[in-house]
């Protein structure tokens, strides 16, 4: 599937305009500056990884103190937060690790740079929620990287985190949410994001997969994974042909700004609701 060039008009992002009203000026990335860091893939180590991880988002916009490398059990895991009005906080995460095969350009580089370009738009609005961006590491190992931070949160903070957003694997389609490790309720938020942007949207359980969702929902917190798959991703994913000659960028691209505007409606929303 190719994408043409898309959605020049911003009438689905009306709710995210409204929150920064004082602040007109804001900063959306284009398709083709999406297409230019996806063509930066690192295929390299683990560290070189992190390293270019830090790299985009200090090109986003962070300064070097927004940034900070959280070491838990053993993971390295980026963190930029981008503070609220309130104690309210929302998660908006990738994994930036790869498999032993192939160049991890698909999984997940993709989705490191919808989170990096959403910390690009969000960074200068004036909004009532927290915003916590994370580049996971190890989710190919296990999860380990969102585990350690899911479970360093304590029982008696859990409340205050309102959803949990996660981007894992572009390239292929419009956005879709795994029905096995995400909330009813953010699929529900996705689905209206979609019919906003008037894209098609799909849920279904992927048998065997997991995401850097599932630490987080298992502990209450609303979660959903996101991806731009479709039915080539056996072979694609986990072999040498995760490469970024792969890739239909477009796909990446509408994945940012779906998230933009599933973001503003979950920034606009009570968090009690996505309990529910």
């Amino acid at each position: 599937m190719k994408f043409k060039p898309v959605f020049a008009t911003l009438f689905f992002l009306i709710p995210l305009i409204a929150v920064s009203a004082q602040k007109p000026a804001i900063v959306f990335s284009t398709q083709e500056e999406i297409g230019a860091e996806v063509a930066l893939a690192p295929c390299k180590k683990r560290n070189e990884r992190l390293a270019a991880v830090n790299e985009l988002f200090l090109k986003k916009g962070a300064a070097e103190s927004d940034i900070s490398i959280e070491k838990v059990d053993d993971t390295e895991n980026l963190v930029v937060t981008k503070k609220g009005s309130t104690g309210e906080i929302v998660i908006v995460g990738a994994h930036y690790d790869k498999s032993g095969d192939g160049c991890g350009a698909i999984d997940n580089w993709t989705g490191i740079v919808i989170v990096a370009n959403l910390y690009r738009t969000f960074r200068t609005l004036d909004t009532k929620k927290t915003y916590v961006f994370i580049a996971f590491d190890k989710e190919e190992l296990g999860v380990l990287g969102s585990k350690a931070m899911a479970e360093s949160i304590k029982k008696e903070d859990r409340q205050k985190y309102c959803a949990m957003v996660n981007f894992d694997s572009f390239g292929f389609a419009f956005p879709q949410a795994m029905a096995n490790i995400s909330t009813g309720s953010l699929m529900n938020l996705a689905e209206q994001a979609s019919n906003d942007m008037k894209i098609p949207f799909s849920k279904a359980i992927v048998e065997g997969a997991n995401s850097d969702s599932e630490p987080y929902r298992k502990r209450g917190i609303p979660a959903i994974s996101l991806h731009g798959l479709d039915n080539r991703w056996k072979a694609f994913l986990h072999s040498s042909r995760d490469k970024v000659e792969s890739i239909d960028t477009g796909s990446v691209y509408l994945g940012y700004r779906h998230g933009l505007v599933l973001l503003s409606k979950v920034e606009n929303g009570a968090c009690a609701e996505l309990r529910k």
